[in-house]
């Protein structure tokens, strides 16, 4: 099997806003870029789009500081930290974010995007869609930029997945020289959508990218809410 990836970004697409058929403007843009989607493509969808289509957006004073900090906290189940103007979050999917993830770039002034209710639900929409026009399989990633504890710099990450495995579990597996994996799971979901977000960037109007030549043996039923997100009994800094 071959160890190359093949990635490209998918521009073209309008504003999006509530109710658009998001899988089929998808589609459409790959097409006009004089593309096709091959079976066992993984898309990674950006969560900004995904929200926006399913109508996450509310109106807000972006000089209110008391209204941005009242809106993530809406959108938590609790408050772990707080700087400034900052607060980290623990979201009502169970992840831990700055602000909930509530997001005032790349959308209208006096509006706020919010993550998407179930985004696990939401890659299933954006699949199953894609999969009913074109009739082939293929994965879909619902992404969004997080940063990470003890490390500067943000990258992107899975919030929800279908069609793609987001852990690869490699225990009682042998390394290369012939050492059993004792503790080693791959989270393939965050690998795939970081090397996606390279060609979308953070300013460009790239909201889509397509993976090409992942592992066959990943493409399965997943979720991110079930196989990413730690269980609070399992955190050691909780």
């Amino acid at each position: 099997m071959s160890n190359d990836l093949v990635v490209f970004g998918v521009g073209g697409l309008p504003e999006i806003v509530a109710k658009d058929p998001l899988a089929n403007m998808i589609v459409d843009a790959v097409q006009s870029s004089g593309r096709e989607l091959l079976a066992g493509d993984v898309l990674v969808v950006t969560q900004k789009v995904v929200s926006k289509a399913e109508g996450r957006v509310v109106k807000i004073d972006p000089d209110d500081v008391d209204a941005k900090r009242l809106l993530a906290e809406s959108e938590s189940v609790r408050v772990l930290r707080r700087r400034g103007d900052l607060v980290i979050t623990e979201t009502k999917h169970g992840f831990i974010c700055a602000n909930s993830g509530v997001d005032l770039s790349n959308v209208e002034q006096g509006y706020a995007v919010l993550l998407p209710i179930d985004p696990d639900r939401s890659a299933r929409g954006i699949r199953d869609a894609i999969e009913r026009r074109l009739d082939v399989r293929v994965g879909v990633i619902v992404s969004d930029t997080f940063g990470r504890v003890w490390r500067r710099g943000v990258t992107d990450i899975a919030l929800g997945t279908a069609g793609i495995a987001a852990v690869v579990d490699l225990r009682g597996e042998r390394d290369a020289l012939g050492r059993e994996l004792v503790a080693t799971e791959i989270c393939v979901a965050d690998e795939i959508t970081a090397a996606a977000d390279l060609v979308m960037g953070k300013a460009d109007g790239v909201p889509v990218a397509v993976v090409r030549g992942v592992n066959p043996a990943w493409l399965r039923e997943s979720s991110v809410k079930e196989e990413i997100v730690r269980r609070s009994q399992e955190d050691l800094f909780r």
